[in-house]
């Protein structure tokens, strides 16, 4: 299972997770979350992270021209779009070469045979709960409702993801889980993460990957 932590921006913060050695690191190009990277963000610093790390920008409604310049600054390996990205905008930054997570917020009423119009034009899906803010909310969605996915595209599962429900992965067992983005809930405060709870749940969450590769 891949582990993805999202919503880092300062460079002391961000080598001491990194040092953790996670699959995914995620930076907010969102100007209205808490963790927005604004200018704090060291393109130095994130070039400098391990290969073994892959760099996802995530961004809200932004322009393609934002994007791309986005892309090349801090050579993000994946973009995620969390907005209302239609599967041609989609299409029009894979066919630049953007690797894509198409993010989804999800709740009771979630229409998954919309999915469908954009299965060829995203890399992953990722599913969050439904909230306020486009992420970072802080709370789950009931996973239940994933029975009405296909399960063709992997995913991520996103929202209110911390240490005292892990456990509760289990449930998800059998379906194409690619991995879990987690933020708010391995925090000190919007953008620095608590080091601890995040080498904990990296831990804890290791083993089910190497028992499934064995």
């Amino acid at each position: 299972m891949k582990i993805k932590v999202c919503g880092l921006r300062e460079a002391t913060n961000l080598e001491q997770v990194a040092a953790l050695n996670p699959d995914f690191i995620g930076f907010i190009f969102y100007d209205q979350s808490p963790r927005f990277v604004g200018e704090d963000l060291d393109a130095d610093v994130v070039k400098a992270l391990p290969r073994s790390i892959r760099k996802v920008g995530v961004f809200v409604n932004a322009s393609p021209e934002y994007i791309l310049r986005s892309v090349k600054k801090y050579d993000l390996q994946y973009v995620q779009l969390h907005g209302n990205e239609a599967p041609d905008y989609c299409r029009s930054l894979q066919n630049r070469g953007v690797n894509i997570i198409k993010a989804f917020r999800v709740d009771s009423t979630f229409n998954f045979s919309m999915l469908n119009n954009y299965k060829a034009y995203a890399d992953l899906f990722l599913f969050d709960a439904k909230g306020d803010q486009p992420g970072g909310n802080g709370h789950t969605f009931d996973w239940n409702v994933l029975a009405n996915y296909d399960n063709d595209k992997p995913f991520f599962i996103s929202g209110g993801i911390g240490l005292d429900n892990l456990d509760q992965l289990d449930q998800l067992k059998g379906m194409k889980l690619y991995g879990v983005d987690v933020n708010s809930l391995v925090e000190v405060s919007p953008g620095v993460k608590d080091v601890a709870k995040v080498k904990e749940l990296i831990d804890r969450l290791r083993p089910i990957e190497e028992e499934e590769e064995a």
